[in-house]
Formats: structure tokens, C-alpha cells, sequence
């Protein structure tokens, strides 16, 4: 299973949201600069994070981005499904049926490959949606306690 680099992101970019607090909208830019990432990218990673009701959008010189639910509402399977799209990661083209001994299936079954892969994706997809923002916060204050502050007071410089 291969994501973009966006999903990387936007999950990186909604820790950082929840731990700034929903008090005042971080711009992209601000966002980008943390990690030295392309602002117009990550822009369009925020808004389709945006789309999905997972961040809001706010417009004009004080605009940018904060999370639109609680952590604890926000799965890592809705931000990879924001930033990929829903679509299943393999795609069963039936080659059984080609080549010089293909043919229909007479039974009408589905590719073994196919169920088998669909299984495996189907417990990917699980295991992503079973984990929220909130649980990736917890494991990171614990292994990592000095980075929830470190990464509030950063984004408050830029504030002030």
C-alpha cells in the first residue's frame, strides 16, 4: 500500500492544529513552515481535509486552518480518505479471463487474488479507522512529552 506524501502531511498538520487549540486559525504558510514543505501543496492538502469537515477554512488576513471536531472524532482513516479518495487500493481486472487459458468463470466466482487482497484491505482500513487523532496525540505526549509544547509555543511566536 503506497499513499502520497499528503497523507503524511495532513496527518502531521491536524496534530499540530489540536495541540495549538481552536482559538485562532493557523494560515497554510505558518502550517507549511513547520516542516520546510511547499505552501501551495500543503494548501491543497488542507483543503481537502476542508472538504471532508475534518479542518475548517477561514478566509481574510487572519484566516487559516483549525480542526473542525474534536480529536477524538477524527480517525486516521478519514484523513487518509480525505487526502487519497475512497477508492479501493487494488483494483481486480479479471486477466483470468485473457490469455490461452482464459475464460469466464463458469461459477460465476470472483478472483481469489481479488478476495484475498480485498480482505487485506479491509483490515488496513479497519486498523486506520479504529485509531483517532486523539490516540496518536496520547502515544505522542507519552514517548515525546516536550513536543505538544514545543510545537504550542512555536506557533504562538508567529502570532504574536
Amino acid at each position: 500500500m503506497k499513499m502520497s506524501g499528503g497523507v503524511e502531511w495532513a496527518l502531521h498538520c491536524c496534530l499540530n492544529l489540536a495541540w495549538t487549540g481552536g482559538e485562532q486559525a493557523v494560515p497554510a504558510a505558518r502550517l507549511a513552515a513547520f516542516y520546510d514543505l511547499p505552501t501551495a501543496y500543503l494548501n491543497k492538502q488542507m483543503q481537502a481535509l476542508a472538504r471532508e469537515g475534518i479542518v475548517s477554512s477561514l478566509p481574510g488576513p487572519r484566516g487559516g486552518f483549525r480542526l473542525a471536531r474534536a480529536p477524538e472524532d477524527i480517525t486516521l482513516m478519514d484523513v487518509v480518505t480525505a487526502i487519497e479518495g475512497p477508492e479501493p487500493a487494488f483494483r481486480c481486472t479479471e486477466i483470468r479471463e485473457q490469455g490461452p487459458l482464459g475464460e469466464p468463470a463458469a461459477d460465476g466466482s470472483r478472483c481469489l487474488i481479488d478476495q484475498a487482497m480485498r480482505r487485506a484491505e479491509l483490515a488496513w482500513r479497519r486498523e486506520l479507522a479504529a485509531q483517532t487523532l486523539a490516540d496518536v496525540m496520547k502515544n505522542v505526549e507519552r514517548d515525546v512529552p516536550e513536543v505538544p509544547g514545543r510545537t504550542r509555543r512555536w506557533f504562538a511566536e508567529a502570532r504574536a
